[in-house]
């Protein structure tokens, strides 16, 4: 009777013995062994789709540059190139099984892409799996190559490609925090400093400082990514290009830029490249600050929605599930609480990025499984938390006008938009006695008889109250004792 095609094998072999591969699987004996010893994160490489991209399209441009050199056998040459095509195009990354956090300076992680792309050439060949002795992984799908150049490179062109999605997402949050603030331009609010009240302000013009924030972000990433574009292949083990062509870097470097479509260059100290990772440090300490900033416009969200009826309840943030087991009817800002988590994630993250790039030896850093992993995380994190902020969030925000409208009236940091027309001590002296009687500060400048109800409303309108329409006149000196009805005791 038949084996069943789960329990069918191969055997392979390496340097330190043989094993039993699944017949079906395009992984082979290095992939296997790491499978063993790494048994950590439970997470595969394959959950950063660009990773993986970025790995077959090394591969791919290695294949074409080890072709046009004349080191590799046209034949096998086209074979990897179109099994790494087939990679790219998002075929087969189920069959990138390592573990994201593995020991050996990525070796697992370049074996299984050789294993892999070779045994897809492999099929399309008509050969069986496992014929490396027709095309082998390491001595022609890592021809001209070590991991010490194609891990990097791989994380590099990688990063860079999640980046251009995860800038995408930014950009649409920056345009809903805009729209907003079109929305609500004539939305009269008190401004506040160290959570006290202070002037007035457009809940637009609030708005549109987040649109700007996120806007300023999207630069300082696009500024950054440029960090990610040296790469050093042709370094094969530490940067001496032993084993490899001399014409091989700058073939590579040239299909790889037509590959990826990044503006890529060769690094001029190939040894320093090899064994510095202070890129993805700076990089990744500009994530963080696109995290935090977004962090601190989550925390204002919560802030004016807070509430309903006990809090400052300026906003309303669209009601997406129940927020309590015990008190009915609750509703919680879950979707800035779980923005404020992933802000939280990529700080810790950096710091892990940090510590690997300290961690660096001699001419290899052994830890960058634990930054590309880091870094990925941080940018899949924040850009499905972006995505959902803006949707199931900034989308739906309304506003309480009328309770603005109120706390505006009975504000007393309006007065500080009359200082330039009845002076500061007047100003102060009726500030305080609006504080202790709750009287309205218009209705007290005008009974002080210090300005006319048509001047006050005047200067009190929305657009000179938020500053958009700035008018100052000459100041008068004014003592505090010199308002007709002080009752302050002053």
């Amino acid at each position: 009777m038949a084996l069943d095609a789960m329990t069918r094998t191969r055997t392979e072999t390496d340097s330190l013995g043989s094993l039993e591969i699944p017949a079906d699987a395009y992984w082979g004996i290095h992939t296997a062994r790491a499978l063993e010893n790494f048994p950590i994160s439970k997470r595969p490489i394959s959950v950063y789709k660009d990773l993986v991209c970025g790995l077959a399209m090394v591969k791919q441009a290695s294949a074409r540059a080890n072709k046009e050199i004349g080191v590799l056998d046209a034949e096998k040459a086209d074979l990897i190139d179109r099994a790494a095509q087939l990679v790219i195009e998002g075929r087969f990354h189920d069959q990138f099984v390592v573990g994201v956090i593995q020991g050996g300076a990525g070796t697992s992680t370049n074996m299984n892409a050789n294993e892999v792309i070779t045994n897809i050439a492999l099929e399309l060949a008509g050969r069986e799996k496992g014929d490396y002795a027709f095309l082998s992984p390491i001595d022609d799908t890592n021809r001209s190559q070590s991991t010490n150049d194609v891990y990097p490179t791989a994380i590099k062109v990688g990063l860079s490609l999640d980046l251009l999605t995860l800038m995408e997402e930014l950009d649409l949050l920056r345009k809903a925090f805009l729209a907003k603030a079109v929305e609500f331009h004539d939305v009269l609010k008190v401004g506040r400093t160290q959570l006290q009240d202070a002037v007035p302000m457009t809940l637009g013009q609030e708005f549109h400082g987040f649109a700007t924030t996120l806007g300023e972000d999207h630069k300082r990433l696009t500024e950054n990514a440029y960090l990610l574009y040296e790469i050093n292949m042709g370094a094969t083990a530490i940067g001496t290009g032993i084993t490899t062509h001399p014409d091989y870097g700058a073939a590579v470097l040239r299909h790889l830029r037509e590959i990826s479509g990044l503006d890529l260059e060769l690094a001029t100290d190939l040894v320093e490249s090899t064994s510095d990772t202070g890129a993805f440090m700076s990089f990744s300490s500009t994530l963080k600050r696109n995290a935090i900033k977004l962090s601190k416009i989550c925390n204002d969200l919560r802030l004016l929605s807070s509430g309903p009826q006990a809090g400052l309840g300026e906003i309303n943030l669209p009601a997406r599930q129940a927020g309590s087991s015990i008190m009915p009817g609750k509703v919680n800002p879950v979707i800035p609480e779980v923005v404020n988590q992933v802000a939280f994630a990529v700080a810790g993250a950096d710091l892990t990025v940090t510590m690997a790039v300290e961690g660096g030896q001699l001419q290899l850093n052994a830890f960058e499984p634990v930054i590309a992993h880091s870094i990925f995380q941080s940018i899949t994190w924040m850009r499905r938390g972006m995505h959902t902020l803006r949707v199931n969030c900034v989308d739906g925000i309304t506003v309480n006008r009328e309770r603005l409208g109120a706390m505006v009236g009975s504000s007393v940091g309006v007065i500080t938009a009359l200082t330039p027309h009845i002076g500061y001590a007047a100003a102060a002296a009726l500030a305080k006695t609006a504080l202790l009687t709750g009287h309205n500060v218009a209705d007290l400048v005008v009974e002080a008889g210090l300005m006319s109800r048509e001047d006050v409303t005047k200067q009190l309108s929305p657009a000179r109250l938020s500053g958009l329409e700035a008018v100052t006149a000459a100041i008068p000196v004014i003592a505090a004792g010199d308002i007709d009805g002080d009752d302050t005791g002053a």
